[in-house]
């Protein structure tokens, strides 16, 4: 001893003990307290099952006793073994150090995997609390006996990453081979297991083992093994004066051949506690008691016997083991973590309990991964957001469509007082570029996730956009159907009455649609609003490569009742559509352009309803995939809007460009109706429509007029020649009764004129308020002032009913622009003079019945 060194044959009373076999153990021990001489302290204690016995009984006889290789835990319970002590750390001891490397790492989720013997599931208890106190949790907890396949799929199912094991070699080799058939190995998996296994354990079971040595040394690859350290790695002088390093170099030189312990360290600084204690304690008693020597001990003295229990609490130096420190018995000694690479251990760092301390060895630890294996699948929700230059590439395009409607609606303001465009209703037209550049901005408020606004923002895009695309379809196709539906109820009636429908009409028909829509809506946000619903995906594998799992997420505007509101609208729309379709079908022949654009809503309808119900398919199909949903949304908005926008412009602005007469001149229109009356006799009517401008109307007047004149100076031209054929009257007599009704219908002249504003048709006869009862023989005549009126008057007629057919139909009518008989369209007789010739078509009357 370096200082104060007992008197020599003190340690002679020291007992060493270190039998296993426990008969032949318990009898040596009995036979040397009772044979032998008063021993003042037991070293030893190699075997658990003999050392727990006689650590129970050392309190009867005040020993102290101190081992250097029992690690059971059971030896750790003070109230059971008070006088028990170990230099050799124990078995639980490791838990400290594993909490501090789950600590260092962040893993806060692990599992154990725990052989069922009483050893390993003492150590796994104590794990328990320890990491119960540290707020770690324990997700599985598994046990097995003889085949571990079954319990380590277990932890696989619960995503365990992180495996705590506690078992022998021989069951270390099949847990191995277990973990390799479940992939349970690798970047994403770490092993922790027990570290004092003999040194290349693992050689002596690879060829008893289940699986090959390949498949083995792959699921090793990278486990922590966790033991205490046998010597210190610090080159530091210990209490003998040599550092572990010197220790261990003279250590191996006298043992020469012989087989080397982990323990000679811990049996080496065991001694020196030993010492250290009797120093103390003989140091106590010379300054307490002078008189009282340690030899006086014996196992009846309680006082000196709590005297050398307490000098041995009190041991503090630096052995070749590390720091020699006891906490309630237990030794507070460094625990090694070693790391199996490429077939070796490697030490990777250790954990000083004594300052509670983890150090990591720089560069020497090595994790399969690019980082350290995760506790748990972390899961990262994605949102799968729309591509910022696919929004950028689409809003372009929708940009550009908005310009184009706007350069529509100022051709439309600029030329609202052209002929065309006056006849093509101007607001109505601006009501179509309204609804369009409203299902143009829709596009913008579809592109808006989560990736640009926040939830609640989204929350209200999602009524916002239905409101602006169900406003805006039904702005645009109802005022294209109200235009149609006023050129239907003009040309339906084939008597051609009177029909005045102007612009105002239309907006309030256009109102009553949205209208319905806005009840809808209102309806569908109060009592079941869009709200913002995420739908989550399947697991993805990180595309980085990184430990992690993605979660693909997507926002979706939804409500409780989804199907039904959209079912409802879908119904409104496309009864609406098919509206629209039958307007369109019935103005087919209507071949006035200024005031007919039934083709051109035939064709957008058509185009409409095949993007929609193929962009509805479509876009439900990639529900899962925003970037082709919205493309596929904004694409089928943008060609739908354009392509009606276009049908119903392009070609008033080429008219207007090229021939600006040609959409407002008159042309013949053929309406054909199927009545049915109650005899169920069918009548088809024929009739000869001239339309024209509002501007000419003065002029029309002004010509009828004329016509009216010339008329007058012929019936006078009629009544000489009458008087000169009064001796013919039998030739009278014979045209009054065999041709008096196809005179009548000779004579039933129609004008069909345009009214003002471009809207009315007037429907105006030769013969001005002159109905067929007039003609009736039994009725008086009838007698005017005004000449006009009188050529008409019965007394008129009896003249010119003495002329002869033939007269009247190659002289009188072509004069005013009369037709032949077997003609279907206003024509000119060919007999007729140049100066007839001129009259245009507008003046042109249809004569039937010759």
């Amino acid at each position: 001893f370096p200082q104060s060194p007992p008197p020599i044959g003190i340690l002679e009373k020291i007992l060493f003990f270190l039998q296993c076999d426990n008969a032949k153990g318990l009898k040596a021990f009995y036979d040397a307290i009772k044979y032998g001489p008063n021993h003042l302290m037991v070293f030893g204690g190699v075997c658990a099952t003999v050392t727990s016995i006689i650590a129970e009984s050392l309190k009867g006889w005040n020993l102290v006793q101190l081992s250097f290789a029992a690690t059971t835990p059971e030896l750790a319970d003070k109230k059971k073994y008070p006088y028990f002590f170990r230099t050799v750390p124990s078995d639980n001891a490791v838990n400290p150090a594993i909490l501090k490397l789950l600590k260092y790492y962040q893993w806060k989720r692990v599992g154990t995997l725990t052989q069922d013997v009483q050893r390993f599931s003492e150590v796994r208890n104590d794990l328990t609390s320890v990491l119960y106190g540290e707020d770690i949790e324990i997700s599985d907890t598994e046990s097995f006996s003889n085949d571990p396949c079954t319990n380590v799929k277990k932890l696989k199912g619960n995503d365990v990453r992180i495996i705590l094991g506690q078992f022998d070699e021989q069951m270390a080799a099949k847990v191995f081979c277990c973990a390799y058939d479940e992939e349970m190995y690798g970047s994403k998996y770490q092993w922790i297991i027990p570290g004092w296994y003999e040194s290349s354990w693992w050689d002596s079971w690879i060829n008893s083992s289940q699986c090959v040595s390949k498949n083995l040394l792959t699921a090793m690859e990278g486990y922590i093994g966790v033991d205490f350290e046998p010597l210190s790695s610090k080159v530091i002088k210990t209490i003998s004066g040599r550092t572990p390093q010197q220790y261990e170099r003279e250590y191996n030189d006298k043992r020469g051949d012989g087989q080397s312990s982990k323990f000679h360290g811990y049996a080496y600084d065991g001694i020196w506690v030993i010492a250290k204690t009797l120093q103390r304690a003989m140091k106590y008693l010379n300054t307490t008691n002078k008189h009282q020597k340690i030899e006086d001990f014996n196992y009846t003295n309680h006082k000196l016997g709590k005297i050398f229990l307490d000098a041995m609490n009190e041991t503090n130096f630096f052995g070749v083991t590390g720091q020699v420190v006891f906490r309630n018995g237990e030794r507070m000694g460094t625990i090694k973590f070693t790391q199996f690479q490429d077939r070796k251990e490697v030490k990777v760092g250790e954990y000083n309990a004594v300052a509670d301390t983890l150090e990591i060895i720089n560069n020497t630890i090595r994790f399969q991964g690019l980082e350290p294996p995760k506790d748990k699948t972390i899961i990262q929700e994605q949102l799968r957001k729309i591509s910022l230059p696919l929004y950028s590439i689409l809003s372009a395009l929708t940009i550009l469509g908005m310009i184009m409607a706007s350069a529509f609606l100022f051709f439309n303001i600029k030329n609202r007082n052209q002929k065309l465009i006056k006849m093509s209703s101007p607001y109505m037209n601006n009501l179509i570029i309204l609804g369009g550049m409203l299902s143009y901005a829709s596009i913008f408020l579809f592109g808006l996730d989560g990736s640009f606004v926040s939830e609640k923002t989204f929350e209200t895009l999602c009524t916002v956009r239905t409101w602006i695309l169900t406003v805006g379809y039904t702005t645009a196709f109802g005022a294209m159907f109200a235009k149609t539906w006023r050129v239907h109820a003009i040309f339906k009636n084939v008597k051609m009455k009177k029909k005045i429908i102007k612009d105002q009409k239309l907006m309030v028909i256009v109102g009553g649609m949205l209208l319905i829509d806005l009840c809808i809506l209102i309806c569908w946000q109060v009592v079941d609003p869009l709200r913002r619903t995420v739908e989550k995906y399947n697991m993805e594998p990180d595309p980085a490569g990184r430990d992690i799992s993605i979660r693909p997420i997507l926002e979706h505007c939804e409500n409780t009742h989804m199907t039904i509101w959209l079912g409802i609208v879908y119904a409104y729309k496309g009864l609406l559509m098919l509206f629209g379709c039958f307007l369109a079908w019935e103005t087919r022949n209507v071949s006035i352009p200024a005031l007919n654009d039934s083709k051109y809503i035939g064709m957008s309808v058509y185009n409409v309803g095949i993007m929609c119900i193929i962009g509805a398919a479509v876009s439900f199909l990639t529900r899962d995939q925003p970037n082709v949903q919205f493309c596929i949304v904004a694409l089928v908005i943008i060609f739908c809007s354009t392509i009606t926008l276009c049908l119903v412009f392009v070609p008033k602005l080429i008219t207007l460009r090229t021939n600006p007469d040609a959409a407002t001149q008159n042309r013949r229109f053929q309406f054909t109706q199927n009545q049915k009356k109650e005899d169920s006799k069918t009548s088809t009517s024929v009739t000869s429509v001239n339309q024209a401008s509002t501007s000419r109307l003065e002029g029309l007047q002004s010509e009828n007029h004329r016509l009216r004149m010339k008329i007058t100076e012929l019936d006078k031209d009629l009544e000489e020649v009458t008087m000169q054929l009064q001796d013919t009257p039998e030739k009278t007599t014979y045209i009054k009764q065999n041709h008096y009704q196809d005179l009548n219908d000779i004579l039933s002249i129609r004008n069909f004129t345009d009214s003002k504003d471009g809207e009315k048709a007037v429907l105006k006869n030769h013969l001005d308020q002159n109905p067929q009862a007039q003609w009736s023989t039994t009725e008086p005549s009838r007698t005017s002032k005004d000449p006009v009126e009188d050529i008409n008057s019965p007394e008129h007629i009896q003249r010119r009913l003495s002329l002869q057919l033939p007269i009247l139909h190659h002289a009188y009518l072509p004069s005013i622009g009369g037709v032949d008989a077997s003609c279907a369209s206003p024509c000119v007789s060919p007999s007729a003079s140049p100066r007839h010739r001129h009259v245009p078509p507008s003046f042109r009357v249809m004569v039937s019945g010759l």
